[in-house]
């Protein structure tokens, strides 16, 4: 693969963990209000709140993931679990599309023709996109390249990252943010309550399911007029587990040149 093709690692999802774990773990939290339309969660706090969606979060065994960003055109669309298998998709907008499939150490990817035509020069792109014209390549995470891009697949990762971590007595105190519950709305059909944590330069909101286990279900992020904005469903659903057929796949070793992947 060119050395290009590593933009297609999931950065965001670190983004996602992050904004969990800013939210989740903001500080101080704003009174109940004691609304009816919020189940019961009406007489919890924000900060309550936001413990039963970490909580839940950290429970799950599968979800689906998927990303966006107003200062950036990569988007994540991937169910995953803690096995490590995942199926989806990554997007860089016009620089293209690569489906994801991973089953325990397997890799399967399917590039588009836009990916190939951003990532090869001239006739080579074009030929890339016409020989590997829906057809999968195949791999181990023994390859280094996929065994980074595969660490999106890694639900387990993902939820410790965003565990809350033993308080660093030597580290400077910072001062303490408050989280404010706003009013129930509708997100994908499931009523949500939104919890926001607000700074100077700020805000981003955690979406918690109002019926049934408190799931995030949607978190947000604003910050100097860029917004980012992760939606998480499809909890504890399988995998799907359907793997390309060998006959419409290449082995990835077809691109590898000097030890570096090339095409």
């Amino acid at each position: 693969m060119p050395r290009k093709c590593r933009t297609f690692t999931a950065l965001t999802c670190g983004a996602a963990a992050a904004t969990v774990a800013a939210v989740c773990a903001a500080g101080p939290a704003a009174p109940a209000d004691g609304s009816g339309d919020e189940g019961d969660l009406a007489h919890e706090s924000a900060q309550q709140v936001s413990d039963d969606a970490l909580h839940a979060l950290l429970g799950a065994k599968s979800l689906r993931l998927r990303t966006e960003s107003s200062a950036d055109a990569t988007k994540l669309d991937l169910t995953l679990d803690r096995a490590g298998n995942c199926a989806g998709n990554i997007s860089k907008g016009p620089l293209g599309r690569v489906d994801l499939i991973k089953r325990g150490k397997d890799v399967w990817l399917k590039p588009d023709a836009a990916f190939w035509k951003s990532q090869l020069p001239g006739d080579e792109g074009t030929t890339a996109a016409r020989t590997y014209q829906d057809r999968y390549l195949h791999g181990t995470t023994d390859d280094d390249f996929l065994k980074g891009l595969a660490t999106a697949c890694d639900l387990t990762a993902f939820q410790k990252s965003v565990a809350p971590q033993p308080a660093d007595p030597q580290a400077p105190s910072t001062p303490s943010v408050t989280l404010t519950k706003g009013r129930p709305t509708t997100q994908e059909g499931t009523r949500v309550l939104p919890v926001a944590k607000k700074t100077k330069d700020a805000t981003q909101t955690v979406y918690v399911a109002i019926e049934g286990t408190h799931y995030p279900r949607k978190l947000t992020t604003e910050v100097d007029g860029e917004t980012g904005t992760v939606l998480l469903s499809n909890y504890d659903r399988p995998v799907p587990s359907h793997t390309p057929d060998p006959a419409k796949t290449a082995d990835i070793s077809v691109l590898e040149g000097g030890g570096e992947h090339s095409v």
